[in-house]
């Protein structure tokens, strides 16, 4: 999805037809308010993972981060992302000026406030994946200040790297949709946050015992996957770019059969793996295997056959099965398991994509290690200072009463 190298041949001749950037701009603005309905899954999802106590705590993050998030990407981060990085390491600080009313004549194959729209969202993606992690136990502000620095310059930096016609695009690193640039970068994030933070009062105990929490609502959980399976359509499909031509509109609707059936192959291998490791079929397992299958065939998901698109899927839900454990092994509280869902199944979609003819393992291999140790390295200091300054985790006090009566003051189901 790389902005700066993505303007199809048609839109460089003079001459080109009115309705080309249209049909762009259409692609555009539809793919984008999908994307922002995955903010809706997001928040169903955790709000269903999380106790009662603290549902409405993860409700009110998940406005926030996404009203922060829109504003940072216009403040700095659409130019830090895409304006002048002309093959380095950073874009241009600063807000990005929209054409005036009526002003835009097309001339880039499609508006450009559609195409800014469209990046937004994204960028607000990968904050939420930081926001299912940390949930329960974390300081609102902070969370808040993180969110800020994020999405105002961490992702827009990275981002600048590959989709901005920066280094990584220069030395042929792949990554369609953002495997790697939004869900592993929202991953590396988490990761750190969670070092830092520690788990929650109770979750581990000694001799490797882990005490299960279960989530307030699966029916709420399950909305939200299927909201952001729906959402992936956009995600994925729009990134194409380009919807001008019958060719272009044909490789937007492949790569909606190849979201879909990878994401159906990484529920179906979770279901199986399930059934054969544990004998019974944890549904939050299931739900996250279905969206790290979306994540895997996010790097790639137009050139790959069905079968190899069922292959990529199949084993993010593989990745999860095997990670879930292992993160309390190492005692990292995940609470809705994003890390292995969008840090893991991430790094897997990005690393096989030359396996349907995009990039290679050595250029995929330098892209992974360059964007996790900066992401993993910023984060970590971000979430350093901010827990010697003004702390980042509740008290054991709140965090025993639950977040919606310590700092939102309303509870999600008062009646119960």
């Amino acid at each position: 999805m790389v902005a700066a190298l993505s303007v199809p041949a048609f839109a460089q001749e003079a001459a080109a037809p009115e309705y080309i950037s249209i049909f762009n701009t259409l692609l555009f603005l539809v793919g984008g308010f999908l994307v922002m309905w995955m903010a809706a899954g997001f928040a169903m999802l955790e709000m269903g993972l999380v106790r009662q106590k603290n549902v409405s705590m993860q409700g009110l993050k998940n406005i926030a981060l996404y009203s922060v998030a829109g504003i940072m990407f216009w403040v700095t981060g659409y130019n830090l992302m895409y304006t002048g990085v002309d093959g380095g390491f950073l874009g241009s600080f600063g807000p990005y000026d929209f054409p005036a009313p009526g002003a835009d004549d097309g001339s880039a194959g499609y508006s450009v406030a559609s195409d800014w729209f469209f990046q937004m969202v994204f960028c607000a993606t990968t904050a939420s994946i930081v926001s299912g992690t940390l949930a329960e136990r974390i300081k609102f502000w902070p969370f808040l200040i993180f969110t800020a620095v994020l999405t105002g310059i961490l992702y827009p930096i990275t981002g600048s790297w590959q989709w901005g016609a920066g280094w990584l695009a220069e030395i042929g690193f792949s990554d369609f949709a953002g495997s790697t640039l939004v869900h592993s970068v929202g991953g590396w994030a988490a990761l750190a946050g969670a070092l830092l933070l520690g788990a929650r009062a109770g979750r581990y105990g000694e001799n490797g015992m882990v005490t299960p929490m279960p989530g307030s609502s699966i029916p709420l959980a399950t909305l939200g996957m299927f909201i952001l399976w729906l959402g992936w359509f956009g995600f994925n499909g729009a990134s194409q770019l380009a919807m001008g031509t019958i060719s272009d509109a044909g490789d937007v609707s492949r790569i909606f059969v190849n979201t879909n059936l990878a994401a159906a192959a990484g529920a179906v291998a979770t279901i199986f793996l399930l059934q054969f490791k544990y004998k019974k079929i944890d549904v939050t397992m299931v739900i996250n295997g279905a969206l790290a299958g979306l994540v895997s065939i996010t790097a790639e998901p137009l050139a790959p056959s069905v079968p190899l698109a069922l292959f990529i899927g199949a084993m993010g839900g593989v990745i999860v099965v095997f990670a879930v454990p292992l993160l309390d092994k190492l005692k990292i509280d995940d609470v809705v398991g994003a890390i292995p869902v969008h840090l893991l199944a991430g790094i897997w979609g990005t690393l096989v994509t030359p396996l349907s003819g995009s990039g290679n393992f050595g250029t995929q291999i330098i892209g992974i290690v360059s964007i996790g140790a900066f992401t993993m390295i910023l984060s970590g200091v971000v979430w350093f200072i901010l827990k010697s300054t003004i702390g980042i985790r509740v008290s054991a006090e709140d965090e025993a009463l639950g977040l919606d009566k310590a700092e939102v003051g309303v509870e999600a189901y008062p009646e119960f």
